[in-house]
This record gives C-alpha cells, structure tokens and sequence, in this order.
C-alpha cells in the first residue's frame, strides 16, 4: 500500500528514509547550537562562581564541570522539539533527562567520591551512611519509573521502559573516567540506535533517529572541550545523556530488541562492579586506539635527574690512591 504525505502525495520508501534523516540531522544541529549557547552563558556567569564547578581531572589539571548543565539542558530541550514522537515520548524523554541531569548535578556539588558503585553507596546506607550517591541512585530510579509510566505499555513494558531510563543513565557515567570517552560512547549508542529500527516502519525509524539525534548532537557540540581536557560531563550530563539513550530505546524498540537491550545494560553495570572498564580498554588495541583518539597523549611518568658529573680539568685528575689492604696475621 502506498503511503501518502499530509497533501495526498505519494511518499516512496526512499523518500521516507531521506525525510527521516534530514529531520534527524535538523535536530541533532538545534541541540548542537543550544548546547554551545548554553555552555557559553554558563561560563560566563558560573552559578554560585566559578569555584563551584572547578575540579582536578587525572592529571592533576583543573576543569570546569559546566560542560554537564550544557549539555543536559540542550538535549533535553531538543527532545522535546524533535519531530516524529509522539506526546508520551517527549514527556518520558524530559521527565527521564531532567530528572538525571538534576540528581547527577547534586551529586558532583554534594559529594565526596568516597564511595563509589551501587555496592559503596548501598553498603554505607546499610550501615546508615546516607551518600549523595544513594540519593542519586534513588531519584534517578524514581525519574526512569516515571519514564517507563509515562510510555504506558502493560507493568513488564513500563518495567523494561524504567529499567532502561535508569540503567542508562548509570551505565553511561561508568565511563565518563578519561577525557571523550563517555561522548564517544554516546555516539556509538545513538548510532545503534539508529541502526537497530531498519525493520521498523518509517515513522518508527525517525522517531528512533530524531530521539537519538538529541543527545548526540549535544554531546558532539562540547566533544572538543572534552577531549582538550578543558570541561567533563561530570554526573550531571553523563546520567543525563545516558537515560535520553535509554528512553529513546524504550519509546521506540519492540519489546525483544529492548529486553536484549536492558540485559546488555545491566550486564556490563554488574560487571564494573568487579573489572575496570579502563584497563580493559588499555589491554584492548582496537577499544585503547579509540579511546585515544583526538586525545592529548597520555602523561609521562617523571624521570627523576641524574647526578651532576664535575667537569673540567679537575674531574680528570687522578684521585688519592687507595688505602693498601691489611694484611692477615
């Protein structure tokens, strides 16, 4: 059956697919302008100062963490802006990226890095340590449970849905450790994304993509910051975009593909609990070369001086001769 355009025109497969990718692209570019815009009136007033935001990154040098805020408010206003979704998606998309961008801001204001992972902030709420983390942990999952209803669907739906927004938004932080590397798996997510609806119908293709398109073009607009180890995602932005991925999977996806989807989230979240994601791509050529690209090189360890040697004509003087052995009894 041929399907027909608002004017009662034909609309050909191909047609279709360039419509659905034009209109991703034009979002991907308004979220890429926003969060530029906001990342430069966030550095000109800093709220509360500039001091606020400051931290130290792995080498040692300071960075501002206004590049999270930036980020997190251009996708999420992008979302809401992007064609093809319907009325529950952008409000499960804003409700899911809020939510994370505002309890991911309170942690990097309010924590000590203590703790770290569900099993630093469980176990010291067990023993009535009440963390930022933990408090995170519960607003997050809180945030992606309102996603998940808001989606609607039967309880395992709106259960898959939430577990998505919320398992996103944590996955997605356990890699913002190294300058780009949480951007580019972003991007790699938005591009699985993408890919992963060719079967679906071409409205379902571009609302999957014009979804997608948001964080990613966000988080492309500040990647060079990132990588020039000038600005970091911090909590804020990474579980920001890590639960607008997870939603645009659970708006879009039929059930089996965001089953395999929330299986592989919570596998690799199980997994940092007990492996290093950095030095497993340290030890992985293809993932090390990857997450070394458009870096600055990795900081030599310092080489401590060798000793002055005395020059001149007095360093090549015989010194005295040495004492004669005693001899034995």
């Amino acid at each position: 059956m041929t399907r027909r355009n608002g004017t009662g025109a034909p609309v050909t497969r191909r047609g279709a697919r360039t419509s659905g990718l034009a209109a991703a692209a034009a979002t991907a570019a308004a979220a890429a302008v926003a969060a530029r815009g906001v990342y430069a009136g966030l550095a000109r007033r800093p709220p509360a100062g500039a001091a606020t935001w400051a931290r130290t990154n792995h080498r040692g040098e300071p960075v501002t963490l206004l590049e999270g805020p930036a980020v997190a408010v251009a996708a999420v206003a992008a979302s809401a802006l992007a064609p093809g979704l319907t009325a529950r998606g952008r409000a499960a998309l804003a409700v899911a990226g809020t939510g994370a961008a505002a309890f991911g801001c309170y942690d990097d204001l309010a924590g000590s890095g203590q703790r770290r992972g569900f099993r630093g902030h469980l176990g010291a709420l067990a023993h009535g340590e009440l963390t930022s983390g933990a408090v995170k942990i519960a607003g997050i999952g809180a945030s992606g449970a309102a996603a998940g209803a808001l989606l609607g669907g039967s309880a395992a739906d709106m259960a898959i849905n939430a577990g998505l927004a919320a398992g996103g938004a944590n996955l997605l932080n356990l890699f913002d450790l190294r300058p780009g590397r949480a951007i580019k798996v972003t991007l790699a997510a938005a591009a699985l994304l993408g890919a992963g609806t060719q079967a679906a119908s071409p409205p379902a293709r571009r609302a999957a993509r014009c979804a997608a398109a948001a964080p990613a073009g966000a988080a492309i607009a500040l990647l060079p910051d990132d990588l020039g180890e000038r600005a970091m995602l911090g909590d804020a932005g990474a579980n920001a975009l890590g639960a607008l991925l997870g939603t645009a999977a659970a708006a879009t996806l039929p059930r089996q593909a965001r089953i395999a989807a929330l299986a592989v989230v919570l596998g690799l979240t199980a997994a940092s609990e007990v492996v290093s994601f950095t030095k497993v791509i340290e030890r992985t050529p293809p993932l090390r070369w990857l997450d070394m690209a458009g870096r600055r090189p990795a900081a030599k360890p310092a080489v401590p001086p060798e000793p002055e040697t005395p020059a001149g004509p007095a360093a090549m003087a015989p010194g005295p001769p040495a004492p004669a052995a005693a001899a034995g009894p």
